[in-house]
């Protein structure tokens, strides 16, 4: 069976197309969990040889989306629920951490400019949030956080929350695309947290987010039909038009 993504690619940074290509796919859902494949078939769905190949595929294992099954190949890492939740709570307790560490001088002291950016990004995601467009909701949900994220905390912390929120994304897919419509449980605060972030409000910030994480995890535990305990207390407060995103 031929792999997704049968296009050419450029010779130019094969290595980061490549694994930007795969990474494409796992997220849709396009390359399912458990699915098993070689160098040697990726080489060939490409065009390409394997050297790049290979590289982009340990890339990938080392984000850990991928498997490698000696003398087999790879395989797509299967996520569990325990799994998800331990991601909420580990995304969680850097998130509060890196609000509470100056937060409101960091805040304050974000260029206009970029903030400019984040709120674009918060309207595209809103959107496709609302509307249930799940395909068009991925990629605009991650380059919000990315360059939340990014504003107010450091590179190793943005890098580790973007693994973390693919890893969530992976997970959830499958489990959201067998809700035939997903208009209105989406999570879709994007704009509410950017106003928190505008105004400098570390407080409001962080009740969003505990929100936004605790909706997340309800509506996967639901979908999955195996409720368990959660990433930590629902608050009182915050929007609750949201259920999940990344």
């Amino acid at each position: 069976m031929p792999l997704p993504g049968s296009s050419q690619v450029k010779r130019s940074t094969l290595r980061q197309q490549i694994a930007d290509a795969l990474c494409d796919e796992v997220l849709s859902g396009r390359l399912p969990a458990g699915r098993q494949f070689t160098v040697k078939e990726m080489a060939d769905q490409y065009g390409v040889s394997a050297t790049p190949v290979r590289e982009a595929l340990i890339d990938l294992c080392s984000q850990g989306l991928l498997d490698v099954e000696e003398h087999r190949g790879f395989r797509v890492h299967e996520f569990t629920l325990d799994d998800f939740r331990a991601m909420l709570e580990a995304r969680a307790l850097i998130v509060e951490g890196m609000f509470r560490r100056s937060a409101a001088h960091v805040l304050a002291s974000i260029p206009p400019q970029a903030l400019a950016s984040v709120r674009r990004r918060a309207e595209e995601a809103e959107r496709a949030a609302r509307l249930g467009d799940l395909d068009i909701l991925i990629g605009y949900d991650l380059r919000f956080w990315r360059e939340l994220t990014g504003l107010v905390g450091n590179p190793y912390i943005s890098d580790f929350l973007q693994r973390v929120r693919v890893q969530c994304w992976v997970f959830t897919v499958p489990y959201l695309r067998g809700v035939p419509d997903l208009s209105g449980r989406l999570w879709s605060a994007h704009g509410d947290l950017t106003d928190a972030v505008t105004r400098a409000d570390a407080a409001a910030a962080e009740r969003i987010i505990s929100a936004y994480n605790a909706h997340s995890l309800a509506l996967i535990e639901e979908l999955a039909g195996c409720p368990g305990p959660s990433a930590g207390p629902t608050p009182v407060d915050g929007p609750a038009d949201g259920a999940v995103g990344g």
